[in-house]
């Protein structure tokens, strides 16, 4: 645990000799609900000092997205170095990558980083609104270049059937998913997250090559979850910068993006609204609260 004492929401905060800092190498969502705003919220709440390294630049609200501009290879990769070599890293979260050379670019910034930090792959391919986000050569790429890095993979269910059909080896359609999850890790992870949300039960099932390992948690049938994806994997490697196992992250991502998509924010914008892990509407409610209180509810 590299000495830290910090619980993330829901637990006692102690004090530790130094902050956590934790990398998100994603896409900016202009509308603040996903993306690498949601990442810093995610970072934010949970303790640890967030940097970006931003892949694109896109245009989109709670309605759709209208506009999508890919940032240079070189300059993704300027990012994670500029960072790197003066603040430091204790865990990376990659989310929205989009092309091949996006993807060759941060395979490399990886290999600068080293084996021993861990990295949190979310394989964002469609967003809230239905826009494709990864194009198709770019899914066999993201496999073979980033999925053996992966300390943890958080596809959904959609997300790990095109996984799995970019490699040629598309599940039958009754295939459940233990079956899912067990094929995807061959593809390289040390550990496999699928989450709930696309499931018929809200439960993640997470599975490290040796345990299967149900996360249960209860559906909150709202109009507002944008980012709930985002926001899974950006606690989870949140936690993982804090020093905890994969398993430890990952009940603790299903816990703060449960309650994120129950306090969703639907008054915000006409379509699906963001889900709120800072707990807006209570600061809204109580405006001299204490944030680390609000954190900290159940």
């Amino acid at each position: 645990m590299r000495g830290q004492t910090f619980i993330a929401a829901g637990a006692a905060v102690g004090t530790s000799s130094r902050i956590p800092r934790a990398l998100s190498i994603a896409g900016s969502d202009s509308g603040g609900g996903a993306g690498i705003q949601a990442d810093l919220k995610a970072f934010a709440v949970c303790g640890v000092h967030g940097m970006t390294a931003i892949t694109a630049l896109t245009a989109q609200n709670t309605v759709g997205v209208t506009a999508v501009h890919g940032v240079p290879a070189e300059m993704i990769l300027a990012q994670v170095r500029a960072v790197q070599s003066d603040i430091g890293i204790d865990a990376v979260k990659i989310g929205m990558l989009g092309t091949v050379a996006a993807i060759v670019a941060v395979a490399q910034a990886l290999v600068e980083l080293g084996a021993e930090i861990p990295v949190v792959l979310d394989p964002v391919m469609v967003s809230e609104s239905g826009a494709a986000l990864l194009e198709p050569e770019a899914r066999r790429k993201l496999v073979s270049a980033l999925l053996p890095r992966a300390t943890v993979i958080t596809p959904n269910l959609p997300e790990a059937w095109a996984l799995l059909a970019s490699q040629g080896c598309e599940p039958t359609e009754d295939a459940d998913v233990e079956e899912l999850a067990r094929r995807l890790h061959r593809l390289g992870p040390q550990v496999v997250v699928v989450t709930g949300g696309h499931r018929e039960q809200a439960v993640d099932l997470f599975f490290d090559g040796s345990s299967l390992i149900e996360l249960a948690g209860e559906r909150h049938h709202t109009d507002a979850a944008h980012g709930s994806g985002c926001t899974h994997s950006s606690v989870l490697a949140a936690r993982l910068a804090h020093g905890d196992t994969p398993l430890e992250a990952a009940r603790v991502a299903k816990r703060l993006a449960s309650r994120a998509v129950r306090d969703g924010l639907h008054e915000l914008g006409a379509g699906p609204g963001p889900v709120d892990v800072l707990g807006l509407r209570a600061a809204n409610a109580d405006p001299a609260g204490d944030l680390a209180a609000r954190g900290s509810a159940p």
